[in-house]
């Protein structure tokens, strides 16, 4: 584990020796049974009236994070690196400004950022080796932009979580840390990319987090690990700042515990201001919409009970079919007949006891008043096949050159500055494929820039109106509110045991559609296997529709009650895991 600084141990329920402390009287001496029941599972609300009532400091909260982290980070390892003395650098500030009229709506909420978000200073690892050789690293120069507004609105950050290699994976094994274990069972995988931020979400080292999604990098590890993961719509939060994978797939969104500290967080990361609109982010073109498009803010004044009555939610049939869409695409390059192979090679067929567990889950969506529509015609087979040609590998590379110019560091600005300064060269994965073949053997065209590439109409743009105008029409034809489906196909695998002959690759899901189309969708926790493991309901919705979309996650989560926290070990399994 790198850290900022040399820490001391800090033992759950030690009082703050920090000379910064507020002006108001605050206990010397704390329980750690008190303080323990107070913080375990603690919500942005709650913290906020504890605050109130002056019962802790700032950064006796931040301590106590710390302490979970460094109890526990050794056998799960979900943050990557630990900014310890610069949180508490910022609880005392925060502590000394306690008496002041307004604070913003996080202020003094620790939370963790993933590892492919810039924070000024910071390395941003990107979970790849290349990104930390010694003098070489990729120390952000400035914030991005979610990050300064999560730090405008008082939160505390405590750490950079564990991620794989460029966030492309379905598990969470990196170059440059390792692997992070599922918190409800080590051996077990939390999925990827965001697998860092939900295990130490849900393992309560931080009260919430942010995720990256490319293909399901937010909603499959949230549904593994029993917290809500937010995919906005692609507009409504800049990504700006943020290690792209593919930035025409890329999203960023909150993580938490519950819908409400998730709304919250996401009135905070979308810039909602005090006229309820989003605040468009001049570095992320497609946020420029967002103040006249969006559903008007915040988002906690969607969460009402009830509001699930009477709503009609339409079920995929090609994601029960397993009918998967291939990652990235294929573009216009691919003969009919190679698009159709690679389709078939990428099917993931729904697991049994997925099904099982889907079905209960929509049992308590009846039971709250809505109807389940099921249809064999009702997004089927055919529309997987849409999506699947909506090609954005030509394009990835001006994604990474873009962040470089920007977020780079001094000493390289671009892909060829970084590989003649630090001799190693950028993979293809974000630096784009130069031969005739992309990673899947598929015939490839070089990278190009999407506004002036005469492909890009073909590629991207006709396949893409296409897909949504399907979602759209069905949503219309079926008189549906939204879709429901399971957030992944299987249930986390254990990866002390070979999955198909080979390291698990994580679990997988079909719902990278939503990324190529942009379209919300959010995850709750929708029950458990019969093993113990978390299963995630996944809901999404036209696009725009961010509030009701929590809106209903929200009364879900009222009716359903499902999330119960990990019982952490101290001791793991595999200490030294691949």
């Amino acid at each position: 584990m790198r850290k900022s600084s040399l820490f001391t141990l800090i033992a759950i329920g030690v009082s703050s020796l920090s000379s910064a402390q507020s002006s108001k009287p605050v206990p010397t001496q704390i329980a750690p049974t008190q303080i323990d029941r107070d913080l375990f599972e603690v919500t942005v609300p709650k913290l906020e009236s504890l605050y109130a009532a002056h019962k802790y400091t700032i950064t006796q909260v931040v301590e106590w994070h710390l302490a979970r982290i460094h109890r526990y980070n050794g056998i799960y390892r979900p943050v990557e690196t630990v900014m310890e003395k610069d949180a508490l650098a910022q609880a005392a500030k925060e502590d000394a400004e306690s008496s002041s009229a307004s604070h913003g709506p996080l202020w003094g909420i620790p939370i963790v950022i993933k590892a492919n978000t810039s924070i000024k200073g910071q390395i941003t690892t990107d979970g790849w080796a290349g990104y930390i050789i010694p003098r070489k690293q990729l120390i952000a120069p400035q914030d991005a932009t979610v990050v300064a507004r999560l730090r405008a609105a008082g939160a505390i950050l405590i750490g950079h979580t564990n991620m794989p290699d460029f966030a492309a994976s379905d598990t969470n094994r990196s170059s440059s840390f390792g692997r992070t274990g599922n918190a409800y069972d080590v051996r077990f995988s939390p999925g990827g990319s965001s697998g860092g931020t939900v295990t130490a979400v849900t393992s309560d080292m931080a009260v919430l987090g942010n995720g990256t999604d490319t293909g399901n990098s937010i909603r499959m590890p949230s549904a593994t690990s029993a917290v809500i993961g937010v995919f906005p719509t692609r507009g409504l939060v800049s990504t700006a700042g943020i290690a792209p994978l593919d930035w025409l797939l890329d999203n960023t969104g909150p993580i938490a515990r519950n819908v409400t500290d998730a709304a919250i967080a996401l009135d905070v990361m979308a810039g909602i201001g005090s006229s309820g609109h989003p605040t468009p982010d001049p570095a992320d073109p497609r946020t420029a919409d967002s103040a006249t498009k969006a559903e008007r803010g915040p988002y906690t004044n969607y969460l009402k009970p009830g509001s699930l009555k009477g709503k009609r939610f339409g079920v995929p049939s090609f994601i029960l079919h397993g009918r998967d869409v291939p990652f990235q695409g294929l573009a216009a390059t691919v003969s009919a007949d190679a698009a159709e192979t690679e389709e078939e090679h990428d099917t993931t067929p729904l697991r049994p006891e997925t099904r099982a567990a889907f079905l209960k889950s929509i049992e308590a969506l009846r039971a709250a008043g809505a109807e389940i529509v099921f249809d064999d015609n009702l997004l089927p087979d055919s529309f997987a096949k849409t999506a699947s040609r909506v090609g954005t590998l030509p394009y990835i590379r001006e994604g990474t050159e873009s962040f470089l110019k920007n977020y780079g560091p001094s000493y390289y600005h671009s892909i060829e500055e970084y590989e003649k300064f630090t001799g190693h060269k950028i993979p293809e994965v974000i630096s784009g494929y130069q031969q005739t073949t992309d990673r899947r053997g598929l015939p490839a065209q070089p990278p190009s820039l999407l506004e002036s590439d005469p492909s890009a109409q073909a590629n991207y743009y006709d396949p893409r109106e296409k897909t949504l105008q399907i979602y759209l029409d069905t949503l219309d034809r079926y008189h549906l509110d939204a879709y429901v489906y399971p957030a992944t196909q299987m249930p986390p695998p254990d990866e002390t045991m070979p999955q198909d002959g080979g390291i698990s690759g994580g679990p997988h899901s079909e719902t990278s559609w939503a990324n190529i189309i942009g379209v919300p969708a959010v995850v709750v926790v929708g029950g458990w296997y019969p093993g113990g493991l978390p299963f995630g309901l996944e809901i999404s919705t036209r696009p725009w529709h961010d509030g009701d979309l929590l809106s209903w996650a929200y009364d879900y989560e009222q009716h359903t009650h499902y999330r119960h926290p990990p019982v952490l070990v101290q001791q793991g399994l595999l200490p030294n895991a691949p």
